[in-house]
């Protein structure tokens, strides 16, 4: 069994894809980040940056005591690694596959975060920081739009965690500013992921366990926004 420590953000639903996708035992447990719940010692052990997503596994391949791992990127690799699935076990094909999933958690994520930040969440909107993010983001659209121009899927013939770790930073793409239609192949292959059954079952259930925006508040917005290093406790 592994238990998901989630809530209904992009990066938070990028492990949930995999693990709907392979069906491999799992349960979610909700974190709520509006309330702080991210800061509690009990998860603190288990993700350390006191963000979300984070995994533990209860029967891990070396049959040792259960593992947990926190980053988003880092879990999708350790979940398709263990089902053995969604990544090429080696070579070319593997390293092709990682590039992807290392862009998306270095540009694509921060970028369009940023986006978020600046554009729906900052209490004085800046048009320099706004315009940066925007075309940002549209800039990493273009760039997905050409790898897909050639290919159904982002790192090969088929679906992997390369597509998983994309597609959630992709769904919000109005409140990013961007027109998929400028971007067809990129549109095609979110019509395609958007679509599959396990997509359907993990968005259905993120809903489920959450119906209001993380930020709807000053409280809640003191707790995303206003961290800092007296934050980290020893």
């Amino acid at each position: 069994m592994i238990d998901l420590y989630f809530w209904t953000t992009p990066n938070g639903y990028k492990p949930l894809l995999l693990l709907e996708e392979s069906g491999l035992p799992h349960r979610i447990v909700p974190v709520n980040i509006g309330t702080g719940e991210q800061m509690q010692p009990d998860f603190l052990r288990i993700a350390p940056n006191n963000r979300i997503p984070a995994i533990v596994d209860h029967a891990p391949a070396d049959q040792g005591e259960a593992l947990s791992v926190f980053e988003s990127g880092a879990i999708l690799l350790y979940l398709a690694d263990k089902c053995g699935q969604f990544v090429p076990a080696a070579g070319r094909d593997r390293v092709q596959c990682l590039e992807w999933l290392f862009w998306q958690m270095a540009g694509l994520g921060p970028m369009a975060g940023q986006n978020h930040h600046f554009g729906v969440y900052a209490p004085e909107k800046l048009p320099y920081a706004i315009d940066r993010y925007v075309r940002e983001t549209a800039r990493l659209y273009a760039v997905l739009n050409q790898r897909l121009a050639t290919r159904q899927w982002i790192a090969g013939e088929a679906y992997s965690i390369a597509d998983m770790a994309c597609y959630p930073w992709i769904v919000p793409h109005e409140r990013q500013q961007q027109n998929l239609a400028d971007f067809p192949h990129l549109q095609d292959w979110f019509e395609r992921i958007r679509s599959r059954p396990a997509t359907l079952r993990a968005y259905a259930r993120g809903a489920a366990i959450n119906v209001t925006p993380s930020v709807s508040d000053d409280k809640s917005r003191a707790v995303l926004f206003g961290q800092s290093a007296q934050t980290v406790k020893p």
